[in-house]
């Protein structure tokens, strides 16, 4: 039963983790204002880079389309200065006519990426300007609210060291498993049997089960949830 054991300890230190947690976690105004405006900063930020991304792969394209653009009207240009026959020249003029139109068409638009990329580049410095800044005051203030919860500080580091400890008890993938079932079942992944049913799910568990339970060495989980049950 110390395979158990261990698995109740590690629920409960955890369960005061997510206490404390919560309790550090609720600023006061002033720094939850601060919290929100740099979330939404870096929500900005991260849309932003997305967006100077894709102009400069839109540029990178445009600007080999130029390139090559600029080699066909180069090569009509030079058609038209070495013809010299009427019909040929007519024919020469209308194919540079032709190339200065592609690469007018090429131009345009990566003339216009290359502005928007300048736009997002700016956007972004102002960005992170006001960002560093408000890091500052919020990273200020927020060093005086722990300051003020000193105690709960001490106890989460406390409580993480043994987290640790505890985890480094069970194998890599229980560790997975606890954690992974944890997210799913709100925190709650070692449960007591309450009136004959669990009391993380509620399903009336069935007698051979119980008796199961009862009679168990190790871990039980339930049928339902696959929580793992103990008998208070």
């Amino acid at each position: 039963m110390e395979h158990l054991a261990i698995l109740r300890d590690l629920q409960a230190t955890l369960d005061y983790l997510r206490t404390i947690e919560r309790d550090l976690s609720a600023l006061p105004p002033d720094l939850a204002a601060l919290d929100t405006r740099l979330k939404a900063i870096e929500k900005q930020m991260a849309e932003k880079t997305k967006s100077l991304d894709s102009a400069r792969t839109h540029i990178q394209v445009k600007s080999k389309e130029l390139v090559l653009a600029q080699k066909d009207e180069e090569r009509a240009r030079a058609a038209v200065k070495t013809t010299s026959q009427k019909v040929h020249y007519t024919a020469a003029i209308r194919e540079l006519d032709e190339k200065e139109r592609l690469r007018a068409s090429v131009s345009r638009p990566l003339k216009a990426y290359e502005t928007e990329a300048d736009a997002l580049t700016q956007a972004l410095a102002a960005l992170e300007s006001e960002r560093a800044t408000l890091k500052a005051q919020f990273d200020e203030l927020h060093a005086i609210f722990l300051a003020e919860h000193a105690n709960q500080v001490e106890g989460r580091k406390q409580l993480k060291a043994k987290q640790a400890a505890l985890e480094a008890k069970l194998a890599t993938p229980e560790v997975t498993r606890f954690h992974r079932l944890a997210s799913a079942r709100q925190g709650r992944v070692v449960v007591p049997v309450e009136n004959g049913a669990c009391s993380g799910c509620h399903v009336k568990l069935r007698g051979p089960f119980l008796f199961q339970l009862k009679e168990a060495k190790d871990a039980v989980a339930c049928e339902s949830c696959q929580r793992i049950l103990f008998l208070p």
